[in-house]
């Protein structure tokens, strides 16, 4: 064998036996359990093929920019080269790491943070329960140009996170931190805190349009949560979406200052914000004309009072969830048919004063011919055959929710489904009580229940 042929043969020889090498690695990390993707970065191969081949020639750069986070580690362990284009920050702009929840831990965020800088816009950590204050801290830092955080049920982190948030991502638009129980109203001033630092910027911030803090149940004190949702309202000019469910010490003071302060207002949950009254609905009526979504379930207080003052000026509500609002009665349904025309999903469960006459009103609507696609009205016992008449009309209507109405019957649902075919209704029938067993007889069974 000659010179040329045998280093021929060596090269060809080292680079099988390297490559074998690598997958006999990758097999044994597979059988010892290890996730597809790992994300100690730090230690990703970087040598398994030559970088000058003939694919890296060809390969648009570009292409890197469209994988997801698992084909991205796995580029990055194909060679050097791969894994500089892989591990650039400007494709790790939108990160999700949903599915790797429980393997995260703070390292990776900090990790992720000096890697991706200021490319990073939007980041989902929903689920981390490991990621604590100090990885977020060390990220705000780090990545000043995120837009999007989602920090879900990461139940470490406190109203520290909130704070480095307010020093450095003045360009947040949506945070998320539903379930965090260690949040407190603290967050909320952080959030909203205009203070000049000792470089003369401003903190807070001030683009954010979306804060979903429902379940966060340490905002609850003494009526702090109103100096919170107030400052908040003040300082932040473009809030748009705002969900403060399970917030019990809310009241009427704090949505009051939303109407004045948020005009451009589209969504507002306060579902079991308990203390809230027709103040509210009048003050939202007044200021916050681009309302498309409302939430209060449970807030026993509101009446058609302030329902009627918020219908006549919000025309463009999509969704209203009243469960459990237990004082309106048809008069509610005849302003919401008179004035909400966009309407496609109502939730009135629970809502027991409401008759048939009620639902004729919203059967005979514009929104209810052209645009009404969920209806729901489970546990209104005066509900009859004849509501569901009345709603033959609904092209639209796509479900229907009648659990628990005791004066509706197999035969009116039957009737609904002639003029609706598509329509999914979902319906209980409570069984006739069976007669006593006499003379020890056999003891009977019946079904409970049938969804229609």
């Amino acid at each position: 064998m000659n010179n040329h042929n045998h280093n021929n043969h060596y090269s060809n020889h080292t680079k099988h036996k390297s490559e074998e090498k690598s997958r006999r690695k990758r097999r044994s990390n597979s059988k010892n359990g290890a996730p597809p993707c790992s994300f100690d970065w730090t230690s990703i191969s970087q040598s398994t093929y030559e970088d000058d081949a003939l694919i890296n020639k060809k390969l648009p750069k570009e292409i890197f920019s469209y994988l997801d986070v698992v084909s991205l580690c796995r580029c990055a362990q194909v060679s050097k080269y791969w894994n500089m284009l892989a591990l650039d920050g400007s494709n790790w702009q939108n990160i999700d790491l949903f599915d790797f929840q429980t393997d995260i831990e703070g390292r990776v965020v900090e990790y992720m943070s000096q890697r991706c800088g200021g490319f990073l816009k939007s980041l989902s950590l929903k689920g981390c329960q490991s990621i604590t204050d100090t990885a977020l801290q060390n990220f705000a830092q780090q990545c000043r140009h995120i837009e999007t955080l989602i920090l879900s049920k990461c139940t470490s982190i406190t109203d520290l996170t909130c704070e480095s948030l307010g020093k450095y991502s003045s360009k947040l638009r949506k945070l998320d931190l539903t379930s965090c129980p260690e949040i407190t109203d603290a967050s909320l001033k952080y959030l909203s805190n205009t203070s000049p630092t000792s470089t003369g910027q401003n903190r807070g911030c001030p683009l954010l349009s979306y804060l979903d803090i429902s379940w966060c149940n340490k905002i609850t004190n003494d009526g702090i949560g109103n100096d919170g949702i107030e400052m908040l309202a003040t300082c932040v000019d473009n809030l748009m979406k705002l969900n403060i469910q399970h917030c019990q010490s809310i009241t009427d003071e704090a949505i009051i200052k939303l109407g004045q302060k948020c005009p451009g207002l589209t969504l507002l949950c306060a579902s079991m914000c308990n203390r809230l009254t027709d103040a509210s609905l009048v003050a939202l009526g007044k200021g916050c004309l681009e309302l498309r979504t409302l939430e209060v379930s449970g807030c026993t207080l509101l009446t058609d009072s302030g329902f009627q003052e918020l219908t006549r000026n919000c025309h463009k509500l999509e969704k209203m969830d009243l469960e459990d609002c237990i004082q309106i009665t048809d008069a509610t349904l005849g302003h919401i048919a008179s004035h909400c025309h966009q309407l496609n999903a109502l939730s009135l469960s629970h809502c027991e004063l409401i008759t048939d006459e009620g639902i004729r009103q919203i059967g005979s609507s514009i929104c209810a011919a052209e645009n009404l696609r969920i209806l729901e009205l489970d546990n209104c016992p005066l509900i009859t055959d004849a509501a569901l008449e009345h709603l033959q009309g609904c092209r639209a209507l796509q479900r229907i929710e009648i659990y628990d109405c005791q004066l509706i019957t197999r035969a009116g649902i039957r009737r609904l489904r002639n003029h609706l075919q598509d329509i999914l209704v979902h319906a209980y029938f409570a069984p006739v009580t069976p007669p006593p067993s006499v003379g020890g007889g056999r003891q009977r069974y019946c079904k409970c229940c049938a969804i229609l």
